[in-house]
């Protein structure tokens, strides 16, 4: 209901008591003037007008994040001195590196865009039986190659977005699920070695100790000598 309307109803309605109007919280203007001081002709504010001027002294008048309105007043900055850009001419040139690191995010061309035909030349994915032959070294740095070339192939897709060329989306794509289908058998394969590692653990701590070479244990070398094999004895 529209708060002139609900003021004139309390106008009319002043003898009616609470339980007959509506509940506060569907009108709260309704409820405020019954109880406004008579007094009080005017909204409520926090700040009062200067007496006899009428001119408002808060400087922060009309600021507001909301309505993105900034003070009525200009603001100094000649306290603080602003820094100059450099002129073109006078930039200092940077002399290229032809080994630089970042050069890896591109392909062998040094181009932003890779053609489809470099995309499309690539070979299988690593299967997990050959990974499981790999050290750890080996299959550190065979994942930190999936990372560059994905990387890569990120860079070109974000060049191809930007120019709106329209080819080489399947290309990339196809090359980007068999990198990922490697790193996926790196993770099976280290998984494998992990459970691996955690049975090895739990069955030395139950007290299994196998053999290594054929070497028998102590327990078996004191059972054929009668006695217990000392150190430095062949």
């Amino acid at each position: 209901m529209h708060r002139q309307s609900l003021l004139r109803l309390a106008r009319q309605t002043g003898a009616f008591p609470l339980v007959e109007l509506p509940p506060p919280y569907l009108a709260p203007s309704l409820h405020f003037s019954l109880h406004r001081s008579p007094n009080q002709a005017s909204n409520f504010s926090s700040t009062a007008v200067a007496a006899g001027h009428g001119r408002d002294l808060s400087k922060s008048r009309g600021v507001s994040a909301i309505h993105r309105t900034g003070p009525k007043f200009k603001l100094g900055v000649s306290k603080y001195q602003l820094p100059k850009p450099v002129a073109r001419g006078e930039v200092a040139k940077r002399h290229p590196t032809p080994d630089h690191g970042l050069w890896a995010f591109f392909p062998k061309d040094r181009q932003a865009l890779s053609s489809p035909e470099y995309d499309v030349a690539h070979g299988r994915s690593w299967s997990i039986q050959e990974l499981r032959e790999k050290s750890w070294d080996d299959l550190h740095a065979l994942w930190w190659v999936c990372v560059k070339e994905r990387n890569r192939i990120a860079t070109s897709n974000l060049e191809r977005e930007r120019l709106k060329a329209g080819y080489g989306e399947y290309e990339a794509t196809e090359r980007e699920r068999i990198v990922r289908r490697t790193q996926n058998g790196i993770k099976h394969v280290l998984r494998e070695r992990w459970y691996a590692w955690e049975d090895a653990q739990k069955l030395y701590k139950d007290g299994y100790r196998p053999q290594y070479d054929g070497t028998p244990v102590a327990s078996e070398l004191e059972t054929a000598s009668g006695e217990p094999e000392k150190p430095g004895k062949a």
